[in-house]
């Protein structure tokens, strides 16, 4: 079979291609903590699991183990969400599908630690090798803990969490309206019945603490695998409990409810649609319904005792039009509604931030604790503890600058950054600079009236849907940047123009050969020459506080890898004289090279005082 499939082919584009077409939304979907189901290896031998399965020893294994050595549930082998390595690369995979095709969402499924544990409420899972040193080395224990060991627990709950903020903000940063949801356990009854979300079995034994990452904002939707019979007086309680708390706890995101088709007749699938679409006691209601599945649609096809074609058609119809299986008027779906908007992401009000923890030595800070510090009056905002590989993420901040610090005493003072928070966009944890005030004007301009010189900023520039990626060396794309702004003589403005690594090669600040900075270029004012709208005072530019009078802005981050995007932020000046102003620039790694020039360029306009 697979010799007729040509050479070339991609079956997601093909999907893409097809559904778009038809105005139907694509969202992937990643299993993402699996590794492979089968008692036959894979055949590629760069498959993960052959270089990182059971047979490879060291840091090189990444396979989730229980605390009685069992290796894999059935036939499932599965990546430890708490050794380093492996999380980064589920969180790089998901995001790659994002950076590679125009996908409309990622879907994380089995995002938590699995089934078969050692008793009810017991989570066993998560003693591979790697991951227990890293939980002693930032916990300062020497002991393996028991399943249900409250630090070791929270512990191995944050590692999942920490790979949702990550596929979630990494997304975002590469797509904005993209939607990030994950598929949610459900498992018994609800909180209403245990007592509290923290006493379920999602939260308790399989880890995952979805109410949280709603509450955080680190999903977009989570969809409640909601599987209950109906028929049975206790699931159909399961079920309109965790429809209702679901409902009361989607904070600014969103959730849908998730029901089992395969497992109910289509009467009883029929009535759990209209509950999950009915709002809470509350009047919360969920943004939809998901069925799974559209191959087995109801139990007598699970059974085998009809067609899959006969069952989609009877569900169909149960759905659309009046028929023997729902009394009710109108058919739930008896008009098309569109997809509902993500309102936080179309009409952003918030920013969000990302970086990696660096030591003073360029070594990584790994499961340490970084602060977000409001400038003005010191006070912590949040706080957070980087990932296995220093990263880390917070989001829905308020506009603003911030400082982000540590008290690891391998970061000299103990900061680690600064970055500027722009609504809907994700910024990368920025260098340190000092603050240069622009040359003021020589008397302060009269309060604005309607004939008055006033300012005005056009709208940002959106970042192309495609870019390339692991090119060879230093390489970067253009990824977007704010609007062009209207000023009046002497005043300033901040601009923002994206970068995109698309190059192997990762950009280190203050490391000649290494650092990466837009310069000025042709044909305004021409390569490496002053320019009348910015600079740092030399070859007769203006002092707004640019690294040189030909640097107009260093990278923000002390490290842009690969694959991340950074956000260049300067300072510009309106020239006294009226008219219209360009200022071309390229990014270049000093020392090294100049990169990719995509004929980038900002314009002032100056209006007359």
């Amino acid at each position: 079979m697979n010799e007729s499939i040509a050479a070339g082919f991609d079956p997601l584009q093909a999907l893409i291609d097809t559904a778009h077409g038809q105005g139907i939304e694509v969202h992937a979907w990643v299993i993402a903590n699996a590794m492979w189901n089968s008692t036959t290896p894979p055949k590629d031998p760069n498959h993960i699991f052959n270089l990182h399965g059971p047979a490879a020893s060291g840091r090189d294994n990444w396979v989730m183990t229980r605390s009685d050595g069992l290796s894999k549930l059935n036939d499932d082998w599965m990546l430890d969400p708490g050794h380093p390595d492996a999380a980064a690369w589920v969180a790089n995979a998901a995001t790659s599908i994002v950076r590679n095709y125009n996908v409309d969402g990622i879907n994380l499924d089995r995002i938590r630690y699995p089934d078969g544990n050692l008793g009810s409420l017991v989570p066993s899972w998560g003693y591979n090798p790697t991951a227990l040193a890293r939980f002693r080395a930032e916990t300062g224990r020497g002991d393996t803990p028991p399943n249900t060991d409250q630090q070791w627990t929270q512990w191995r709950r944050d590692q999942v969490t920490a790979i949702v903020r990550r596929v979630y903000l990494e997304s975002t940063a590469i797509k904005p309206q993209v939607r990030v949801s994950a598929d949610v356990i459900t498992y018994g009854y609800g909180p209403q019945t245990t007592g509290s979300f923290e006493n379920t079995r999602a939260y308790a034994e399989q880890l995952q603490d979805w109410r949280g990452w709603l509450r955080e904002g680190i999903v977009d939707t989570a969809m409640l695998m909601n599987y209950k019979r109906d028929s049975l007086a206790n699931q159909h309680q399961m079920y309109d409990e965790w429809n209702e708390f679901a409902k009361d706890n989607q904070y600014r995101r969103s959730v849908a409810i998730g029901s089992a088709l395969y497992l109910n007749d289509i009467a009883a699938s029929v009535s759990q649609v209209r509950r999950a679409l009915a709002p809470s006691a509350a009047g919360n209601s969920a943004i939809g319904w998901v069925g799974y599945s559209y191959r087995t649609p109801d139990a007598m096809t699970d059974a085998g005792t009809r067609s899959g074609a006969v069952g989609r058609a009877e569900l169909i119809k149960a759905l659309t039009q009046p028929s023997q299986y729902d009394t009710v008027s109108p058919p739930i779906l008896a008009d098309a509604p569109t997809v509902p908007a993500m309102t936080w992401k179309t009409q952003p009000i918030f920013g969000h931030l990302r970086g990696t923890a660096v030591a003073t030595d360029g070594t990584l800070l790994t499961g340490t604790v970084v602060r977000l510090v409001e400038p003005n009056t010191g006070i912590v905002m949040r706080t957070i503890t980087t990932d296995g590989t220093g990263w880390f993420g917070f989001v829905d901040l308020a506009i603003g600058t911030y400082r982000v610090t540590t008290e690891s005493s391998r970061v000299a003072g103990g900061v680690l950054g600064q970055a500027i928070i722009i609504p809907g966009r994700v910024s990368l944890l920025g260098a340190v600079a000092p603050v240069v005030t622009p040359t003021p004007t020589p008397t302060a301009p009269p309060s604005p009236s309607p004939t008055t010189c006033q300012r005005t900023d056009g709208p940002g520039i959106a970042a192309p849907a495609n870019v390339s990626s692991g090119i060879g060396g230093f390489h970067a794309s253009w990824y977007g940047q704010s609007g062009y702004s209207t000023l009046c003589p002497g005043q300033t403005a901040t601009a923002v123009v994206a970068y995109y690594n698309s190059g192997t090669r990762g950009w280190l600040a203050d490391t000649m050969g290494q650092v990466a900075y837009l310069g000025t270029w042709n044909p305004e004012p021409g390569q490496d020459r002053a320019s009348t709208l910015g600079g740092d005072g030399g070859a007769g530019s203006p002092n707004t506080g640019w690294p040189r009078y030909n640097r107009v802005a260093a990278q923000p981050a002390e490290w842009v890898g690969p694959n991340q995007v950074a956000w260049f932020q300067f300072t510009i000046v309106a020239p006294s004289t009226p008219g219209t102003y360009r200022l071309a620039i390229r990014p270049l790694v000093e020392g090294a090279q100049w990169m990719e020039d995509f004929g980038v360029f900002w314009i002032v306009t100056v209006r007359a005082p």
